[in-house]
C-alpha cells in the first residue's frame, strides 16, 4: 500500500454547489487481483481531478428533485402488459426489489431466496406500499434506476462519476489498500462501514448499530474526507459493465487517461441470452455485504446492475468535472 501519486495538488474554484469534495487527479492501480474474478487484473489509469459529493444522494435531497420536477421513479411507473406477452395481469405493477431476512441457513447459490419483487415498493416506500422514510431524511434514498440517478444528476447540473473516478476517491488517497481505510477490515474492533456482520441472509449480529441503511456520515470519512463510499448502499457509475478490466500489459500506449468502461452491447448478461438488458457497474458494496457471502465492501469491488433494476440497497451520487482553465 502506497500514497497515491497526485497530479493535480491544486483544486480549481469551487463550484456553486454545497458539500461536494475536490478529488485530485493522479495515476492509481484500479482493480484486485486478491478477490473477485471481474476486479482483474490490476491495471494503471490515470484520472483529471473533480468534484464529488461528500455524502451518498439522500432521501431529503431526492425529495427536493421530485417536489421541484415531478419525477416518477421507475419503481413508481406500472408496468405496460404489452411489454409482458402472456403474463397475468395480477402479476404486472409497480414495484421494486426488497431483501427479506430469512429465519435459517440456505443455499447461498440461489439469491432469489431472499430478494422479493414488492408491490408498492419505491423511494418513498422502501419496503412497500405500507413502509415510510419518515425520519429518514438523512438516509440514502434507494430504488432508484440508473435513469433516476442520471436524471438528478442532470438536475443538480452534475454528473455521475465513472468507474475509474468512483474508484480514485474511494480510496481516499491510499493505492493498492484492501479498503478504504487502510487493510485491516476492523482495526481495532472498529466497525468503519455499514456492513453485514453474522452469517447471510438470516443472521446479522449489527455489530456497527444498523440492519438497513444508516444515516449519510454515520461511519468514518476516508482520507479525501468522503463518506459512505464503503458499505450502506451500492452506488450507480456511468460504466457499461464488462466481465473484467482491460490488461494493460496488451496495451502499446500509454496509461489510459479518464477511461470509460465498456460498451452497452458487451455489458448483457451472456449467460442469460434472453434476457437482453444492460447493465451498469455499481461501486462500494452495501449493508448486505458479509464475510460468507459477498466480500464487495472494498473500492475495487463491482457489480453488473440492470439499467431498469431498483433494489433497497442501491443508491449514488454525483460529481462535478473541472472546466479547462479552472
Amino acid at each position: 500500500m502506497r500514497k497515491l501519486s497526485l497530479a493535480q495538488p491544486e483544486r480549481p474554484r469551487m463550484p456553486a454547489m454545497l458539500d461536494m469534495v475536490w478529488i485530485p487527479g493522479g495515476t492509481f492501480r484500479m482493480g484486485s487481483d486478491e478477490h473477485y474474478p471481474e476486479e482483474r487484473p490490476v491495471h494503471r489509469v490515470s484520472v483529471d481531478g473533480f468534484w464529488i459529493d461528500r455524502h451518498p444522494v439522500t432521501n431529503g435531497r431526492f425529495r427536493r428533485f421530485v417536489e421541484a420536477t415531478k419525477h416518477t421513479t421507475f419503481a413508481e411507473i406500472p408496468p405496460d402488459p404489452k411489454d409482458y406477452p402472456g403474463a397475468l395481469l395480477d402479476m404486472i405493477y409497480a414495484g421494486s426489489l426488497v431483501f427479506v431476512k430469512l429465519p435459517h441457513r440456505v443455499d447461498l447459490r440461489d439469491c432469489g431466496q431472499w430478494w422479493d419483487f414488492v408491490r408498492g415498493a419505491n423511494w418513498r416506500h422502501p419496503r412497500g406500499a405500507n413502509s415510510s422514510i419518515d425520519g429518514m431524511d438523512g438516509h440514502p434514498v434507494v430504488h432508484v434506476t440508473y435513469g433516476d440517478a442520471e436524471a438528478f444528476a442532470t438536475w443538480e447540473g452534475k454528473e455521475l462519476p465513472t468507474e475509474a473516478e468512483w474508484e480514485l476517491a474511494a480510496r481516499g488517497g491510499l493505492d493498492g489498500a484492501a479498503y478504504a481505510w487502510g487493510d485491516d477490515f476492523m482495526p481495532g474492533g472498529r466497525p468503519m462501514a455499514n456492513t453485514w456482520q453474522g452469517e447471510f441472509p438470516w443472521q446479522n449480529l449489527c455489530e456497527d448499530g444498523y440492519e438497513g441503511t444508516s444515516p449519510v456520515g454515520a461511519f468514518p470519512p476516508n482520507g479525501y474526507g468522503l463518506y459512505d463510499m464503503i458499505g450502506n448502499v451500492w452506488e450507480w457509475t456511468s460504466d457499461w459493465y464488462r466481465t473484467r478490466h482491460p490488461d494493460e500489459k496488451q496495451k502499446a500506449c500509454c496509461v489510459p487517461r479518464n477511461p470509460r468502461g465498456g460498451n452497452e452491447r458487451e455489458s448483457y448478461d451472456m449467460a442469460q441470452p434472453a434476457i437482453r438488458i444492460p447493465r451498469k457497474v455499481l461501486k462500494g458494496g452495501s449493508h448486505l455485504c458479509a464475510p460468507n457471502y459477498c466480500r464487495r465492501y472494498r473500492p475495487a469491488a463491482r457489480f453488473p446492475e440492470p439499467i431498469d433494476t431498483s433494489a433497497c440497497h442501491v443508491g449514488f451520487r454525483c460529481i462535478v468535472r473541472a472546466r479547462r482553465g479552472e
